[in-house]
């Protein structure tokens, strides 16, 4: 038994680098018929344009389980956190560019 627990054990390693990782505050969601590609941003404030920090590259069944996952951890998030709120008067597919701070004047 103990030998079929070890072979079904996968060890994944995570690099310094890797563990830093990398803030982005909108994600690009893109498929074709075999695949779903995620780009992820990093717009800042008074910058006119904005550069992909990551792409990944998931098969359908893969992008199936990633959703699955996010709404399990939300719904933990929520319940021990309380509701995530976002924005109303905005499309909930479009993050806002405003911000929160003054808008800036020269």
């Amino acid at each position: 038994m103990e030998d079929q627990k070890n072979k079904n054990q996968l060890n994944i390693e995570l690099s310094e680098d890797v563990a830093q990782g990398t803030y982005s505050n909108l994600a690009i969601i893109t498929h074709s018929t075999s695949e779903f590609v995620l780009d992820f941003v990093r717009i800042m404030p008074g910058m006119p344009k904005a550069n992909v920090k990551s792409r990944i590259i998931l098969t359908p069944e893969h992008a199936k389980r990633l959703l699955m996952a996010l709404e399990d951890n939300v719904k933990k998030f929520e319940k021990t956190n309380g509701t995530i709120n976002v924005p109303g008067g905005h499309n909930p597919m479009i993050p806002p560019m405003t911000f929160g701070g003054p808008t800036a004047e020269a």
